[in-house]
């Protein structure tokens, strides 16, 4: 008989369908994919999406990624925004090579394919007000009403653009509109501004123009002229694809891109609209949008997340045409996963009080060898200096144990990590009763934390050299949001700030990590992930952000 040949089924998500289809028949012969941020602001965690899977695909089908700035709206616009902007997309491995292309590149051509559709008869130079605009245009149950000036003739039209681009008109006074349909039943379609007035300098331009293509007409027509083939987008922009289609129609692309929507990724209690973030940093109550408590692509990074966890991320989140959201402890888990085997386990104490050995040799100093993560041994050993006088986590030691507390208290014994055993003997107070040294007495015999007679401890806790240690800052942080309060305010909806949402303590940490450099990544025993500040750490004097704490109640769905 012969063997039954088992063939691995491999779930391919709803657009790798529509790539796949479209390539068998030929529509294509290569697929071209971009990411097309505005801009305007920082990009956040759900831009991340977006753009690994733009990239994702074209690098999947052997096709091309275009990095493109839809700089259309000069008002919002800045040169800061473009410059963070593509370093996120470089952070996060996505390559756009030689293909790096500004939507105000093709404004000479945009105002050609205007004055084409004029020639058409499909677009007309309107004088109603905005306010007059929006009130012909009806609602979703009653149709809207044509403009006055929708039958002016094509002569007319083309006299009245060419005035909007020499400055004739003030802002707001003409319009250029697309004529199709003012009874459509998608709004989209009734007549839309194409075209609009507005004397300002462009980031890119400068004065050159006075007149700005809206979005809705500027992007297909940049998708054509880059070859994009699947301009791939969130579903807020599924009503708006007719007038996609209908742009590249009536310009009469030869191979027209297709766009296609998906569902955005939206992350539980936290703050990703723009104009709540500014706010934040114009409040002083963070101190930029790459601050560490936000969800910014430059906040993550600061914070210490790596790319490889924002892929994991990505990946875990899926590709689907359904709205959902996702918990946060879903990001943490993948840095987690990411920083297990990669980043040395290092001591470091953040809440300090001193630990006195009584019995070992004053101004001694032994070198004891320490693995830098124990579960990889190729990440090798460090030499920790270790003496008569330790700092060890307040929380350590408890004059009065409680039930089944295994640390330090009078008379009990415990492991100092990779060190000895010692057994505590008592402590000190000052005036007002607070502890302020732990003594202790240790057993020569049990270096390395093993006893030669076998006896077990049940307690280890970590310590740091104290004439060994060096200072470092610690930021701890909490959500930027209230979470139980909920992420904005239901009666003015103002955000709901986390007063507590950043702790800075001031810790000691063995010598190793006074060399800490930006973004070098450590494990503090018991205490989280932490990543070197890339603003504030200096040599010897190192800051440290909480990336993530070691436990999470987060468990992956079972398949």
């Amino acid at each position: 008989m012969e063997k039954e040949t088992v063939k691995e089924t491999v779930s391919k998500n709803f657009i790798e369908q529509i790539i796949e289809k479209d390539l068998a028949e030929g529509k294509y012969e290569e697929i071209c994919t971009r990411f097309p941020p505005e801009p305007n602001g920082y990009l956040h965690i759900g831009h991340a999406k977006s753009i690994l899977l733009n990239y994702g695909l074209a690098k999947k089908y052997k096709g091309k990624f275009n990095l493109r700035f839809d700089d259309t709206n000069p008002t919002k616009e800045k040169t800061e925004f473009v410059d963070s902007i593509k370093a996120d997309v470089k952070w996060l491995g996505a390559d756009w090579e030689d293909r790096l292309y500004f939507a105000s590149d093709y404004f000479d051509q945009m105002y050609e394919a205007a004055v084409k559709l004029i020639k058409k008869g499909k677009a007309f130079v309107c004088d109603l007000s905005p306010e007059e605009i929006r009130e012909y245009r009806g609602t979703l149950t009653e149709p809207g009403k044509e403009s006055p000036y929708r039958n002016r003739s094509v002569e007319e039209n083309l006299e009245l653009f060419e005035k909007m681009r020499n400055g004739e008109f003030p802002d707001g006074s003409h319009v250029l509109r697309a004529k199709i349909d003012m009874a459509s039943p998608n709004i989209n379609m009734r007549d839309p501004i194409i075209y609009r007035v507005a004397h300002m300098t462009h980031h890119n331009t400068g004065d050159k123009w006075c007149i700005y293509p809206m979005y809705d007409f500027a992007h297909p027509i940049e998708d054509a002229i880059e070859g994009v083939t699947h301009s791939i987008c969130t579903l807020e922009f599924e009503d708006h694809r007719p007038l996609y289609d209908w742009v590249v129609k009536e310009l009469e692309y030869p191979h027209p891109p297709k766009q296609i929507e998906f569902a955005k990724l939206y992350l539980t209690n936290v703050v990703t609209g723009k104009r709540y973030i500014k706010k934040l940093v114009e409040d002083g109550t963070v101190d930029g949008w790459d601050d560490p408590r936000l969800v910014s692509i430059a906040a993550l990074r600061r914070r210490g997340f790596t790319p490889e966890s924002i892929q994991k991320f990505v990946e875990l989140c899926g590709v689907s045409k359904a709205n959902s959201s996702v918990d946060y402890a879903m990001l943490e888990y993948c840095i987690r996963e990411d920083l297990k085997m990669k980043a040395p386990r290092m001591m470091a104490v953040l809440d300090p009080v001193k630990l006195v050995i009584d019995n070992y040799p004053e101004g001694e100093i032994e070198y004891l060898e320490v693995p830098n993560n124990m579960e990889n041994p190729e990440l090798g050993v460090r030499q920790v200096p270790f003496g008569r006088e330790l700092y060890i986590e307040r929380e350590d030691f408890m004059e009065e144990p409680v039930k089944k507390y295994r640390r330090l208290y009078p008379g009990n014994e415990v492991r100092l990590m990779n060190a000895y055993f010692v057994t505590c003997t008592g402590c000190e107070k000052d005036e007002n009763g607070n502890i302020t040294a732990i003594h202790c007495t240790y057993d020569p015999a049990s270096k390395g934390g093993n006893s030669p007679d076998g006896r077990k401890v049940k307690g280890t806790i970590h310590w740091v050299c104290a004439s060994a240690a060096v200072k470092a800052q610690c930021r701890l942080y909490e959500n930027i949001v209230d979470e139980e309060k909920g992420v904005y305010n239901k009666e003015d909806g103002s955000l709901n700030v986390n007063p507590n949402s950043l702790t800075v303590v001031e810790a000691y940490v063995e010598p190793e990590l006074g060399k800490t450099e930006a973004y070098d990544r450590y494990q503090f025993v018991r205490n989280g992930f932490f990543c070197g500040d890339c603003h504030d750490t200096k040599p010897g004097a190192p800051v440290f952000n909480r990336i993530v704490s070691l436990k999470s109640s987060f468990k992956l769905p079972e398949k």
